[in-house]
């Protein structure tokens, strides 16, 4: 990749630990940090589980909406939602206006960590997270730029997407 970017868009699944180290990171490369879903909730005055009600399309045009806004936010890292990656448009922008990190966590550990009952997509239980997955793991891996596995210490994705980053971004 030949120009610096400025801006880190995290994805992966639900609970594979995107606003954690994007928090985290964005701290220790003195950029700021967005969370999508709470941006959407900002932009649209709606809680994500309502605009969900609606119907998921009329989230996911929220989302490509927060996409367009927050791919011109500069120094910045930008946690995503999980299925940011289902509409293409959202992916052109990703991979356009920053680097794109795939947190690849193993679905064994995110059902083992994630409360399912606070994420919409994951109401159906156990069984639907495997669904995802199988869904949309090559979507992420097509859309990222890095893909880090999260199996370990936090610290150790952390340390390694920071590696990772080194020469890619403007410090």
């Amino acid at each position: 990749m030949s120009m610096l970017k400025d801006r880190v868009f995290l994805i992966g699944m639900p609970g594979c630990g995107k606003t954690t180290i994007g928090k985290v990171l964005a701290k220790e490369l003195n950029y700021t940090f967005y969370d999508m879903d709470k941006y959407i909730v900002d932009i649209s005055g709606k809680e994500v589980h309502e605009l969900f009600n609606e119907g998921e399309e009329v989230f996911r045009k929220w989302e490509t909406e927060a996409c367009k806004e927050l791919s011109k936010k500069r120094n910045s890292i930008i946690s995503t939602g999980g299925g940011v990656i289902k509409t293409s448009v959202n992916r052109e922008i990703l991979r356009s206006s920053g680097l794109v990190v795939f947190i690849d966590r193993p679905v064994e550990n995110i059902i083992g960590d994630v409360d399912i009952n606070t994420r919409p997509l994951l109401k159906n239980g156990a069984g639907e997270v495997y669904k995802l997955y199988e869904e949309r793991y090559e979507l992420y891996k097509e859309t990222s730029h890095i893909k880090v596995l999260n199996d370990g210490f936090i610290r150790d994705t952390i340390d390694n997407i920071k590696k990772s980053l080194n020469g890619r971004i403007k410090e």
